[in-house]
C-alpha cells in the first residue's frame, strides 16, 4: 500500500469536485457541520459556494508521536455556529472516512445533541478509504488500499513560527 500524495492543486479540484457532486444530486440542504480540523476548508468551500451557513464540529481522534495513531474521539461541547438554531437539511463534510467511527460518532453525536431540528442528514468528504464501515454519501476519491494520505498543509505540523518566518528571510546574493 502505497502512501497517496495530495498537491494543492489536487485539494481544491477535489473540493470542486464534491462541490459539483452535491449540485447534480439535487438534494437541498439548509446547513453545513464541517469536522474539525480536517473538514474545515472544504466547509468554508462549500458554504461559500451553497450560500448556506457553517457550523463547526470540533473533533480530535489521531495523535501519538507521528499524528498517525488513532484514539478515541473527542468532541468539542457544542457546535460553533452563527445561526439561532441548527438547520433542518444537514451536510456533514470532512476531508475524508477512514475507519468510518469518527464519521458514524458525529452523526450520533449530531442526532443526540440536535436530533430534535434534523429532518435529514448526508455525509461528504474528498477521499473514502474502503476501511471505512460507512459510506459517505458523497465522495470523490475511492482509495481500495487504504493508504497513509499527505494533505498539502501537513507542513505546518511540523513547522515552528520561527522556522516559517526564516523560510521568509532574503537568501544572500552568491558572489560570481
Amino acid at each position: 500500500m502505497a502512501d497517496f500524495y495530495v498537491s494543492w492543486d489536487d485539494y481544491h479540484r477535489d473540493i470542486e469536485k464534491l462541490a459539483i457532486q452535491i449540485y447534480e444530486s439535487g438534494w437541498e440542504f439548509n446547513q453545513i457541520v464541517c469536522l474539525a480540523k480536517g473538514g474545515l476548508r472544504i466547509g468554508d468551500t462549500l458554504c461559500r459556494l451553497f450560500d448556506v451557513p457553517l457550523a463547526i464540529l470540533s473533533t480530535a481522534s489521531y495523535g501519538g508521536a507521528d499524528g498517525r495513531t488513532r484514539g478515541s474521539i473527542t468532541f468539542s461541547r457544542d457546535l460553533s455556529m452563527t445561526t439561532p438554531s441548527l438547520g433542518s437539511q444537514v451536510l456533514i463534510v470532512d476531508d475524508l472516512v477512514d475507519s468510518g467511527y469518527s464519521l458514524k460518532k458525529s452523526m450520533a453525536w449530531l442526532h443526540h445533541k440536535y436530533g430534535f431540528y434534523i429532518e435529514d442528514v448526508r455525509t461528504a468528504v474528498l477521499w473514502y478509504k474502503a476501511e471505512s464501515i460507512i459510506k459517505p454519501d458523497y465522495h470523490v476519491v475511492y482509495l481500495p488500499d487504504n493508504p497513509w494520505i499527505h494533505q498539502p498543509f501537513e507542513r505546518y505540523e511540523t513547522m515552528s513560527p520561527a522556522e516559517l518566518a526564516a523560510s521568509f528571510q532574503p537568501q544572500p546574493e552568491s558572489v560570481a
